[in-house]
């Protein structure tokens, strides 16, 4: 099993339920298991049209899935879960994006491993912060709480300023998680 990260959002509809439902699609399959959820965020949008704040989060997964097929899955569960890509950073009922796929660093068309805006997007980098700080982007040789550190001292930290907790949803540690699965 690899260990991976995934970006996960959601600005329409039943937010936290897309976040929620998504977790329980991706877990119906044998060959991924989620290990750890960051704390859930509400933001703001970053460009397109204008619309609601978005619900962010990112988890950390073991897969025994190949980069390609793990991509596969999680367009597979955006498009269970209503997700219609009509225009650029439109509205969604979900974006599941692979971040890091071990160590590995994969640039084919349809597929490019790191994310190649991760570490631009405070909405992706805080709540990869919270549960792996010392992860090493392996492009940039940083750690995620570095780079994390310099978008907060650059005028990228307004981004940061927007955001607030959603008081709706706790931490995992808090024993109140909205994604965590009920057995």
């Amino acid at each position: 099993m690899i260990r991976a990260f995934i970006a996960v959002g959601s600005n329409l509809g039943n937010r936290s339920g897309n976040l929620s439902s998504a977790k329980s699609w991706l877990e119906k399959n044998r060959r991924i298991k989620v290990v750890k959820l960051s704390p859930v965020y509400q933001t703001e949008p970053v460009g397109g049209p204008p619309q609601g704040k978005y619900l962010n989060a990112v988890w950390e997964i073991a897969a025994g899935l190949k980069p390609r097929e793990l991509l596969g899955e999680l367009l597979k569960v955006e498009i269970l879960l209503g997700r219609r890509r009509k225009e650029k950073n439109a509205p969604r009922t979900l974006d599941l994006d692979l971040l890091f796929y071990g160590n590995q660093v994969i640039h084919e068309p349809g597929l490019e491993v790191p994310h190649p805006r991760l570490h631009q997007r405070a909405f992706v980098l805080k709540p990869l912060a919270d549960i792996a700080p010392d992860w090493i982007h392996p492009e940039l040789g940083k750690t995620i709480k570095f780079l994390w550190e310099e978008i907060c001292a650059r005028s990228e930290a307004q981004v940061w300023s927007k955001f607030e907790r959603d008081t709706k949803l706790r931490s995992p540690e808090a024993g109140n998680n909205p994604l965590k699965t009920k057995k």
